[in-house]
């Protein structure tokens, strides 16, 4: 998923994007690169990058977001420090983006400065989230992100879960969604996210994208325990 220097994740709340994202940074920093994350989600109150700014900090991520008082501010207003960023050819970027229009129009924002040539923009869908009921919603959410932030978006990541409750039956019906998806909207899909206990399982299907297993970092506010600190990168199963 991280063939150029710019990845931008987009997908509406409850999709997964900001686990995938802090999982990529991660695993590209423990790789040895310089890794910046900007946590551009002004939509979502609880399951932001942010969250996990000790783990990104221990990790040597550095992380672009509100601090002190605006620490949950829902404005744009680290933008200034992100343009220069894309503007940096010897670091990686990772932006953790909403996916609605509202989170589109802040990518949108940044269009005139974004390395097309060196970027993609994953969609992440969940198809047991509300946003997304079907593949013809989840094109048409394509094509509304493209239009408003002014993006195109270069792939489709399937992570269709139910969180404690996700079985492989649940990931394995979201995949079957998620091609369809890509069919619509002519987009590839480049991969299927899951939990560790579900990446082996997962492992023997013939599945025509990798298969990605992700630790969980994020937690809502009253979830939050040491545990967070215990995280590692991802890994691909096949």
């Amino acid at each position: 998923m991280y063939q150029r220097r710019v990845t931008i994740f987009v997908g509406h709340f409850g999709s997964g994007k900001t686990e995938i994202a802090l999982n990529g940074a991660l695993e590209l920093a423990a790789a040895g690169s310089r890794v910046t994350l900007a946590d551009l989600d002004v939509v979502k109150p609880y399951f932001r990058s942010r969250s996990a700014r000790a783990i990104l900090s221990d990790a040597g991520v550095n992380l672009l977001a509100p601090t002190g008082a605006n620490v949950h501010a829902d404005l744009p207003i680290i933008v200034p420090q992100i343009r220069s960023h894309l503007r940096d050819d010897h670091s990686r970027l990772i932006m953790d983006v909403g996916g609605d229009d509202v989170g589109a129009r802040v990518l949108g924002s940044l269009s005139d400065v974004i390395p097309f040539d060196d970027t993609d923009c994953l969609l992440v869908l969940n198809f047991r989230r509300p946003s997304t009921p079907d593949p013809e919603r989840a094109a048409a959410m394509v094509r509304e992100i493209e239009a408003v932030g002014r993006v195109p978006v270069s792939g489709l990541i399937s992570n269709t879960h139910l969180m404690d409750e996700t079985t492989p039956e649940v990931v394995l019906d979201g995949y079957r969604l998620a091609l369809e998806t890509a069919r619509l909207a002519e987009a590839p899909l480049v991969a299927v996210t899951v939990s560790e206990d579900l990446a082996e399982v997962l492992a023997a299907e013939e599945l025509e994208c990798p298969v990605v297993a992700l630790r969980r970092i994020v937690k809502p506010p009253f979830a939050q325990s040491p545990e967070l600190r215990t995280t590692g990168p991802l890994f691909v199963v096949n």
